[in-house]
């Protein structure tokens, strides 16, 4: 039987459910898009219940109609300051003196037993870096002989209130929400190589309400976090300076925008109407690049101290990845470049197939990520039914480690 994904990105300025097949070689075949302007969200916070239910049940509908198959689950992105993370350790015994898959899953159950608020929830449970007897650099321990074995994670929560808006929103357009998956995790999906995962790098995802990091040292996730400025701060700035209405900027800053002042030319003008204005009026590029180079400048301070904050600023020779909406914006990398004191480069999703025609942006690269991530997700459990068969037959060592590595480093509680 074909397996089916679907993912829904629910962001602050688009709503996009995708249905995707499994081929063969593992890649991802797009079925159905529905692509809905978001409504009732802001920063990734639900703040109109009805509207946003209204937006995703919208995008559901179109998905459904374009892949001639009806949605009942997906998984589902998550973003807003709402979120935090921790590092955790856990250690179990090893009673039969090989380790099995179920020891490292009891390993991870008990890096979560921590203290959790009770108004927070466990989102992700990422394994980063695993120990055998006090020896550390271990990558895949099933399998190996041990007597004690040690699991240090990533655990990331959000705000349960929050989460449980995101559900009935999802919930009210027929849909059940397989997982929740932070959005620069499901970006790093599309966009980062393994080369730059194992060499240390830090995916940054700008949207319209939020910019999600998430950093990966020796192929595992490090750090993550969610500041609560995006592309709709940059869209203020200009509605602000420039006395126009926030659809008026916005366009303007899709079409005329540049984030770096001195590659504008100084006679470059464009023709548009302010408020109070009877006709239109004629604006240089460079006062318009002015405004947006300034709050790009200052959203990369901001990443830069993050960053700092972290302890892992030394650990980024691969520097920084962009993605997400807003790093379409001409010059953007040029000026994180220069703010972080790192190779940048922006990303986009690659080697797509169907459906694809609007998917090709940075953008869509969450939307294609959690279907990269359900395939994760599948394979998992192929590895652990694997796994359960192979033991019945006193063979455990045929496992699939591979699956089963790269589930581990994404575990979902």
């Amino acid at each position: 039987m074909e397996e089916i994904v679907v993912g829904i990105d629910v962001g602050t300025t688009k709503v996009c459910t995708l249905v995707g097949r499994v081929e063969d070689d593992g890649n991802v075949r797009i079925l159905g898009v529905g692509i809905e302007p978001s409504a009732g969200i802001r920063k990734g916070i639900v703040v109109d219940l009805a509207a946003a239910s209204q937006a995703i049940k919208r995008s559901v509908e179109k998905a459904e109609s374009t892949s001639s198959l009806e949605i009942t689950t997906a998984l589902v992105s998550l973003a807003g300051a709402h979120v935090s993370s921790v590092n955790s350790r856990g250690a179990t015994g090893i009673p039969g003196g090989i380790i099995s898959i179920h020891d490292l899953a009891h390993a991870l159950d008990q890096a979560q037993a921590i203290a959790i608020p009770h108004d927070r929830e466990i989102v992700h449970v990422i394994q980063r870096g695993i120990s055998v007897d006090g020896q550390e650099g271990i990558k895949t321990p099933v399998g190996m002989h041990g007597f004690k074995l040690e699991v240090e994670t990533h655990i990331i929560t959000a705000a349960s209130a929050t989460v449980d808006n995101i559900r009935q929103s999802v919930s009210a357009a027929g849909v059940e929400i397989q997982q929740f998956v932070l959005n620069p995790l499901a970006s790093a999906e599309v966009v980062l190589t393994e080369q730059e995962r194992q060499a240390g790098v830090a995916v940054c995802d700008i949207g319209g309400g939020t910019t999600d990091l998430a950093i990966y040292v020796d192929g595992d996730v490090w750090h993550t976090m969610v500041l609560a400025v995006g592309g709709n701060h940059i869209t203020q700035d200009i509605s602000h300076g420039l006395r126009l209405n926030l659809s008026q900027a916005e366009e303007v800053k899709k079409q005329q925008g540049h984030a770096v002042r001195s590659e504008i030319g100084s006679e470059e003008y464009f023709l548009i109407r302010p408020f109070g204005e009877d006709k239109d009026v004629r604006i240089n590029r460079q006062d318009l690049a002015h405004i947006i180079e300034a709050r790009v400048e200052e959203t990369f301070g901001l990443i830069l101290q993050e960053i700092k904050r972290s302890g892992y600023d030394g650990l980024l020779p691969a520097g920084m990845v962009l993605t997400g909406g807003t790093s379409a914006l001409p010059g953007i990398s040029k000026v994180a470049s220069e703010v972080l004191g790192m190779p940048v480069r922006t990303a986009q999703p690659q080697n797509l197939k169907g459906l694809v025609d609007k998917l090709n942006s940075p953008m869509y690269s969450t939307s294609i990520g959690l279907l990269k991530w359900a395939i994760a997700m599948h394979d998992h459990q192929v590895a652990i039914s694997s796994g359960n068969k192979k033991r019945r037959n006193r063979n455990e060592s045929q496992v699939n480690f591979d699956a089963i590595k790269n589930w581990m480093k994404r575990l979902l509680p």
